[in-house]
């Protein structure tokens, strides 16, 4: 597949992307686009750059192929245009199709069956400049803060005082014991007294037993 055969199956010819104008741009319509490097027509290789899609080929080719707005494969397209110096030898082509997404795909398993490989702008690996990725660098695990354990302190039973005895009634009670002592100190005195007197009683008394 190249952009001779492309021609016969009705493709249009291909127009230079450096002096493209709204002119030469189709209506607003599902379409597939080609772009080819005019440099490789005559040679055996495919001169086939990308095959696309679009449904408003203005805003596409216009405004994102030579403008750089859009998504990430147009502006790589961009890219390749004016950095890598394709606006100078990159042309366009298209055919006007109501299935767009199926057209493409079919003409992309159809190059990729006679070339082995997919249009090198197709190709995302190949499209995209590799960035610089920044050294690994291990992010350190932070460190455990530990909390010493504090020994819980078990609080000691509060005791409350017990009652005050009561002076009244040890009082009480030491007057009755010394009440009671003097009664019965009275009470032996009196007795004694009382011995002497029936002794007397007695001797007094005369004896009625017989001598």
């Amino acid at each position: 597949m190249n952009s001779k055969t492309l021609i016969e199956t009705g493709f249009t010819e291909w127009f230079p992307l450096k002096t493209l104008t709204h002119s030469n741009l189709p209506s607003d319509k599902g379409s597939v686009i080609i772009i080819v490097d005019k440099e490789l027509s005559e040679k055996p290789e495919t001169d086939i750059l990308y095959i696309g899609r679009t449904k408003k080929p203005v805003k596409r080719i216009m405004g994102g192929y030579l403008a750089g707005y859009g998504g990430k494969n147009t502006k790589n397209i961009n890219q390749m245009l004016f950095d890598e110096g394709y606006i100078e030898k990159a042309a366009i082509g298209w055919i006007l199709t109501d299935k767009p997404r199926i057209m493409q795909e079919e003409l992309l398993a159809k190059f990729k069956a006679d070339h082995g490989e997919l249009p090198v702008w197709n190709n995302k690996k190949k499209n995209v400049k590799p960035k610089a990725t920044p050294a690994f660098k291990p992010k350190k695990a932070p460190a455990l803060k530990t909390k010493a354990a504090v020994p819980k302190t078990v609080a000691e039973p509060v005791t409350k005082p017990g009652p005050k005895p009561k002076l009244a009634s040890t009082k009480k009670s030491a007057a009755k014991m010394e009440t009671s002592a003097k009664t019965e100190m009275t009470s032996k005195v009196e007795s004694a007294a009382e011995m002497p007197e029936n002794a007397k009683t007695k001797e007094e008394t005369p004896s009625n037993m017989p001598t």
